[in-house]
């Protein structure tokens, strides 16, 4: 087992205090969006070697099969699978989606023969691996992930007063399918027929004139508001009235596949997701925006958010268990009743929530965690177990 300290990520969006409280580290007055418990070669964990520090990508290329095993390699090559995050949203997200394995693969490859440097501000792919994602709330999380029902989408542009929602409530009225969906979102979004910011703040204004007066969606409404003030003039906030509402309470899960647009809004929680960097964005941000390729990639098919009930195991762990074979997410509650087994024998990262807790593997090694505090555990360690009065959360592969 090897202790490792994440790669933390310090974008705009994020809180001042949230990752540092659940990390145990002392704020710097900096925002922390994220941190990165994995080997991705963009933003590698440190691990704490007898030879000194070392980057997690490196230490597992060093020695493949002892660290991930041979039924990881020969599904998923000489690579960490998976990417275990923190996320801590105090401002909206970019409206995103990730790629498919297949369109990643294509992506990155027309990049590379464009010559685009791989840590380029408009590149678009960062590597060739799709990107579905499973996000496990540590607080209250809020998010818009998928389309409503198309009919739902044009009852809420009805009765709104701004010259934007009549033509928006048009195009889905003379359509009332996916199709009409993607002809209202591609509307929005692209350059060509984006409405300007006029238009857009005209937008949000009508909605704050309806949430006064009885709204039928207080909570679209205010994610309309939200965003625009956020985001002064982007469209991006308009298509929040065609995007599911999502709330996730502290425990809860909720699965977000390749092609899926979504953008969470505020709140902390644990990711995992395919070892991959690819995000496509189409607005709500200052970074790199590709529309066009966004628009190749979305999934405009109308469908609720994919909430993960787990499954309990070994008496203390509940398994979110997403459709994908790159990862899956535990979670472990010990008490002081003696040694209990962890799932999993592949590959594992097991992050520290809260308390302490005592790692031991099937030769008897051992290393003490407390609140904050994470570990790399090679596949060759075979099984584990916890001791002491501690939750745990545990990135595997299946």
């Amino acid at each position: 087992m090897y202790r490792i300290t994440p790669a933390t990520q310090h974008y705009a969006w994020g809180s001042t205090t949230a990752i540092p409280d659940v990390l145990a580290l002392v704020p710097d007055g900096r925002p922390v969006a994220e941190a990165w418990f994995g080997a991705h070669a963009s933003a590698p964990a440190v691990a704490q070697t007898a030879d000194g520090p070392r980057g997690l990508d490196e230490l597992i290329a060093q020695a493949p099969d002892h660290h991930l095993g041979a039924d990881v390699t020969s599904r998923f090559g000489t690579h960490l699978p998976y990417l275990l995050k923190i996320i801590a949203a105090n401002a909206p997200l970019s409206l995103q989606v990730h790629p498919t394995l297949e369109r990643a693969r294509a992506g990155f490859a027309a990049e590379d023969a464009a010559g685009i440097p791989v840590s380029a501000r408009e590149r678009s792919y960062r590597d060739d691996n799709h990107k579905p994602e499973l996000v496990y709330a540590l607080s209250r999380l809020d998010a818009m992930v998928g389309f409503r029902a198309p009919r739902r989408a044009a009852e809420l542009l009805a009765d709104l007063d701004a010259p934007l929602a009549a033509d928006l409530h048009a195009l889905l009225a003379a359509d009332p399918s996916s199709a009409g969906v993607r002809t209202a979102f591609e509307w929005l979004l692209r350059p060509e027929t984006r409405p300007g910011a006029a238009d857009v703040a005209k937008f949000a204004e009508a909605c704050a004139r309806r949430l006064a007066d009885g709204s039928p969606s207080p909570r679209t409404d205010r994610t309309v508001m939200r965003l625009a003030a956020a985001y002064p003039g982007d469209p991006g906030a308009v298509t929040s009235v065609l995007l599911n509402p999502v709330t996730l309470n502290r425990g809860e899960a909720l699965f977000v596949p390749a092609g899926t647009v979504h953008a969470y809004l505020h709140g902390v929680g644990v990711e995992i997701m395919a070892n991959s960097d690819n995000v496509l964005r189409a607005g709500l941000t200052a970074k790199h925006v590709d529309v066009v390729e966004l628009l190749h990639n979305v999934d405009c098919i109308a469908a609720p958010p994919i909430r993960i009930a787990p499954e309990k195991v070994f008496t203390s762990t509940r398994i979110f268990y997403a459709p994908v074979d790159d990862f899956e997410l535990s979670v472990s509650r010990f008490t002081d009743d003696g040694p209990t087994r962890l799932p999993g024998r592949g590959p594992r990262i097991v992050l520290c929530l809260e308390g302490e807790v005592e790692i031991s593997t099937h030769d008897g090694s051992a290393l003490l965690l407390t609140r904050g505090q994470s570990v790399f555990v090679p596949a060759s360690d075979g099984a584990l177990t916890g001791s002491g009065d501690a939750t745990v959360v545990q990135a595997d592969v299946p």
